[in-house]
């Protein structure tokens, strides 16, 4: 786990630490880290400074690169003289550098100069002209660049930090990488990287490389971004992130109520499948089953309504306890305490089907835990009567005098009194339904009735009849 934190103008606070705890959450912890250490450390890339300049200073004595003491108004004003003669490119670049405040067209003297004053600069890549870089792909196949249409990439900027293009390499070779997977916007540079790997190590050396698809937007159109999960109300980050610049959150997979084991399928089959219908997978199939040649080359469209279907399998897939504590939290912090984890438990695996979020299970389950404070009354009303009242008052009067109390037992004083009363089960269940939960949601109703207790069955009835 390697932090790339070469551009400090666009440090932020608490990104380091979030990405840890990501990580964490879905179960990968890094075995090198800042945090664990290992033989190749300092492993964030701002306190690897000084190694990179040796790298970058080697490849200018070898002519590969050069010091460019351009200010930002010279480089505009470069830029203006190519858009007013239509040129194509706004690039610094062999056409152009001949014309800039560089070593390359400056005296070595005169370079020196600059150097001993202490003047700002940079130091650039010095990419030819007519070559073509080519390099194999892991999912692409065989890559080719002409390298004509390839800029001179800053490599140090003139606060001594590295740029991606030169850290990058200089990393991954110091740290024995063998494969690099990557985003295809990274494509672009992959010329630059191919260089550099070419003039300080040799190619024979590089890591083989995986441009992975992007994710897209829902509509297929574009790399799927934070807006659109602003605008389209879905996560697009693993855990909910508080910009410390607006101090606005995004919202997180993890606090929706989403699984790791969930979050990392879905990701896992966005662009890749193992060849056969299969869709669930756990890590350790992922890890047994994955192979880079079923990598798609195209982006794959997010669905938030698949993800959530995904959550849905691993919800039911998975036994109560694995999140059985983060469940208890969302009920605690609803108001409700939990004191018995094993009653707790089993009202989860009641409700298990019915739940997509892990928020769910409150909707669906907090009944078992407190008695309703409303009723479901327009549905209730139209088919109460005089009739209903007395059956119910009789139920309940009936379920006093029980000693014992499971569902066989409810469902037959139930069903026996219907029949004596001359009313249709239907009506009377849902009726029974309503005065135990509130509304007409849940589980089997004699399995709720004995899940609460005889009691609690009681009470519910005889306010339910007061209310309505």
């Amino acid at each position: 786990m390697r932090i790339e934190d070469t551009d400090q103008a666009r440090f932020v606070d608490g990104a380091e630490e979030y990405i840890f705890e990501c990580l964490k959450w879905c179960g990968l912890e890094a075995d090198e880290s800042v945090v664990a250490g290992g033989p190749f450390a300092p492993y964030r890339q701002s306190e690897r400074k000084e190694i990179y300049r040796q790298y970058a200073e080697q490849l200018v004595k070898d002519g590969h690169a050069y010091y460019a003491f351009d200010t930002t108004d010279e480089l505009e004003a470069m830029r203006e003289k190519l858009k007013a003669v239509g040129s194509h490119s706004l690039q610094y670049d062999h056409h152009s550098r001949g014309n800039m405040n560089n070593s390359l067209r400056l005296l070595p003297e005169e370079t020196q100069k600059l150097l001993d004053a202490g003047t700002p600069h940079v130091i650039r890549i010095k990419v030819d002209a007519g070559e073509f870089v080519q390099f194999t792909d892991m999912i692409r196949g065989e890559m080719q660049f002409d390298s004509n249409t390839v800029d001179d990439k800053v490599l140090l900027k003139a606060d001594g930090m590295p740029t991606y293009h030169l850290a990058v390499v200089v990393d991954d070779h110091l740290m024995q990488i063998t494969h690099a997977f990557r985003g295809e916007e990274w494509m672009p540079s992959a010329p630059v990287h191919i260089l550099l790997w070419k003039y300080l190590f040799g190619l024979d050396k590089m890591p083989q490389w995986a441009h992975l698809p992007l994710i897209l937007k829902p509509d297929g159109n574009g790399k799927l971004s934070k807006r659109d999960g602003d605008r389209l109300g879905f996560p697009v980050y693993a855990m909910d992130w508080t910009d410390p610049k607006t101090s606005e959150i995004t919202k997180g997979f993890k606090e929706i109520g989403f699984l790791p084991e969930a979050f990392i399928n879905l990701l896992a089959v966005l662009g890749w499948n193992d060849g056969t219908e299969q869709e669930i997978f756990s890590k350790e199939e992922l890890i047994e089953k994955f192979s880079i040649t079923r990598v798609h080359k195209g982006g794959a469209k997010f669905d938030f309504e698949k993800a959530k279907w995904f959550n849905h399998e691993w919800i039911k897939k998975l036994g109560v306890k694995s999140y059985g504590l983060r469940v208890k939290e969302i009920f605690e912090g609803k108001g409700i305490t939990i004191n018995d984890d094993a009653y707790f438990e089993k009202v989860l695996e009641l409700v298990k089907e019915r739940c997509i979020l892990l928020p769910d299970f409150y909707d669906q389950a907090h009944f078992f835990f407190v008695a309703p404070q409303a009723f479901d009354e327009a549905s209730v009303k139209p088919k109460w009567d005089g009739a209903k009242k007395d059956f119910f008052t009789a139920l309940s009067n009936s379920f006093v005098d029980k000693e014992s109390w499971d569902i066989a037992l409810i469902e037959n004083t139930f069903k026996e009194l219907a029949t004596t009363k001359n009313i249709k089960l239907g009506e009377l269940q849902m009726i029974f339904r309503v005065s135990l939960v509130g509304s007409k949601m849940g589980p089997g109703v004699f399995v709720i009735s004995e899940a609460i207790g005889k009691d609690e069955t009681v009470s519910r009835i005889k306010r339910f009849i007061e209310i309505v």
